[in-house]
């Protein structure tokens, strides 16, 4: 962008750069998270593609979601231990449910490559340093080096940019 701005100006050694924080939307990536993310988005699916499903575990899984939220607590280990189970048991066989009912090309030509990635997800090692992270509008990865204590994280993000030399144009 800066390119088409500036012209050759912008190809410099040098620039300024300003550059804000700003609040993002990014948590932390827990298995549970990706377990209720990838049921809704199974249940999203099913939907659009209007299969019926035996069962769409949106009460439980409401449930479960409140049984996990203390999970750090010594008291709470043991039951939010228990519900990530059931949340990816839940995931898998909704997974296997859809892999049955939706139309071959449906599955091969529209959701291979998001069930290969939900079913990596599912089976993601507790104790594993790398997690996946189900990003709304693309797929990547992320390796967690500290616990983030809060769900808002800051980044940086260039507002703009000009090159050092000022050149100016009338037209």
């Amino acid at each position: 962008m800066s390119i088409a701005l500036h012209g050759r100006a912008a190809l410099e050694s040098a620039v300024n750069i300003d550059t804000t924080v700003q609040e993002k939307n990014i948590t932390y990536p827990t298995d549970s998270k990706l377990a209720i993310k990838i049921i809704n988005r199974l249940n999203k699916i099913a939907k659009t593609q209007g299969i019926q499903q035996r069962r769409t575990f949106v009460k439980e899984v409401k449930g479960l979601r409140l049984d996990i939220r203390h999970f750090r607590h010594v008291k709470k280990r043991k039951k939010a231990t228990r519900a990530l189970k059931r949340l990816r048991t839940i995931a898998n066989a909704l997974i296997r449910e859809l892999r049955r009912t939706l139309p071959q090309y449906a599955l091969f030509e529209c959701y291979q490559a998001d069930f290969l990635m939900y079913e990596k997800c599912c089976h993601n090692n507790p104790r594993i340093r790398t997690k996946s992270i189900l990003c709304m509008s693309h797929k990547c990865i992320a390796w967690p080096k500290e616990k983030i204590t809060f769900s808002m994280n800051m980044a940086a993000k260039p507002l703009w940019h000009q090159p050092l030399k000022q050149i100016l144009l009338l037209v």
